[in-house]
């Protein structure tokens, strides 16, 4: 077989799509051809293979490129001020008042420039990038007008011209109520009616999120947009159950979403819905920690009913100020009690599942796109067990 690179003596967690495990190959071999996955397996089964370029891998790791399935990559200024008066013994409320919070990402987001955007995420994915990260999803959600939402989106969209990665976009219109509208069914009827169209009009999104949650939207007007995204043809993924249960994970997995993400409060029941439904259960263990919460998702309700679980940063100015998907593998672990095996699926294949990318990306599986992180580690634990530490040889995507 002619192919355009092989890989040899590597050691391959090869996580495959519809097995469960990583997928461990002691002396593995991959090989790409156009991009893609012609090979990934044991070395004394492959088949004959000549290729213009071998690497030998002197007995490192190779995982699929990791995937960040959810952050907000794509917002102007920060909140640092914030997190200082915080400290100090400020409470949130007081920072509202002030023009704080969430307003002030919005005002500092619509006030940039989509180059200036487009500028400011580059600098936080370099840093994901530089771990091993081959595809992330970015969200919209801090313009909060069409005009800013779509430039939110266009600047999420050109980080793929920028750099060797693959961008899903997820438009997140319903996110928080702009400070020009304090009627939250009007606002609604502006996403559902009139931004969302557009968006999908544009080709802008690749899916629609919505937060569902008392300081957000209800369950109500959050199906609304599930509604309003499913005649336009989109998939859907929910802020669920963060702060409170109002049944978001119940209700996204009515509405076939891809993933429903925080759940800290997430019940039985939704935990249930979810798995037959097929919804992800993204944990966000950066957000967990930043804002100092106690309450665990329900992971042993997760295990029983075979609820997929993906890990990501939520990479965002406000309650996760977080670049690095190598640490929330560790706050998986630590925070969450996710097995070794489990966090490392969530950053990789089960995370491709929450993109709806399965079969493309987040797996070593033939007809995959050749996306690889080469990994100078003893074994896949050091991954998880490290903090701090970052022990990627290479990135290959698509094979390059």
């Amino acid at each position: 077989m002619h192919v355009d690179r092989i890989w040899r003596e590597a050691r391959l967690a090869t996580l495959p799509a519809h097995r469960p495990g990583l997928g461990i190959v002691e002396d593995g071999v991959v090989a790409v051809l156009d991009g893609r996955i012609a090979y990934a397996g044991p070395a004394a089964e492959a088949p004959a293979l000549e290729a213009p370029e071998t690497v030998a891998c002197e007995g490192r790791w190779i995982t699929p490129g990791l995937i960040d399935c959810h952050t907000h990559l794509v917002h102007g200024g920060d909140r640092a001020q914030e997190f200082e008066r915080r400290l100090a013994g400020a409470s949130y409320a007081d920072i509202a008042r002030a023009g704080g919070g969430i307003v002030s990402t919005v005002r500092a987001t619509r006030a940039a420039s989509e180059a200036e955007l487009t500028a400011g995420a580059l600098r936080r994915l370099d840093a994901l990038l530089a771990e091993g990260v081959t595809t992330v999803e970015v969200k919209s959600g801090y313009g909060l007008s069409l005009e800013a939402e779509a430039a939110s989106l266009r600047a999420a969209r050109a980080l793929e011209a920028c750099r060797p990665v693959t961008v899903a976009t997820t438009f997140l219109g319903a996110h928080a109520l702009p400070p020009e509208e304090p009627d939250a069914e009007r606002y609604i009827d502006a996403v559902c009616g009139t931004m969302l169209p557009a968006v999908a009009r544009a080709g802008l999104a690749d899916a629609v999120d919505a937060f569902c949650e008392g300081i957000a939207f209800s369950p109500a007007q959050t199906a609304r947009v599930f509604e309003a995204a499913r005649a336009l043809g989109l998939p859907v993924k929910l802020h669920a159950d963060q702060l409170s249960n109002l049944g978001g994970a119940a209700l996204a997995a009515r509405y076939g979403a891809l993933s429903a993400d925080h759940l800290e409060y997430a019940d039985e029941a939704g935990a249930a819905a979810m798995a037959a439904a097929g919804t992800v259960a993204v944990l966000l263990p950066g957000a967990f920690y930043f804002l100092r919460e106690t309450r665990l998702p329900p992971v042993e309700a997760f295990r029983r009913h075979g609820t997929r679980i993906a890990l990501a940063t939520d990479c965002n100015p406000g309650s996760a100020p977080l670049t690095s998907l190598l640490l929330v593998l560790n706050m998986g672990a630590t925070l969450f009690r996710l097995t070794v095996e489990e966090c490392l699926a969530g950053v990789t294949r089960e995370a491709a599942r929450a993109l709806g990318r399965l079969g493309e990306v987040g797996t070593l599986d033939p007809g995959a796109w050749c996306d690889l992180a080469i990994w100078d580690v003893e074994r896949p634990a050091e991954l998880v067990y490290r903090m701090g530490f970052n022990p990627l040889h290479a990135r290959i995507r698509r094979g390059r």
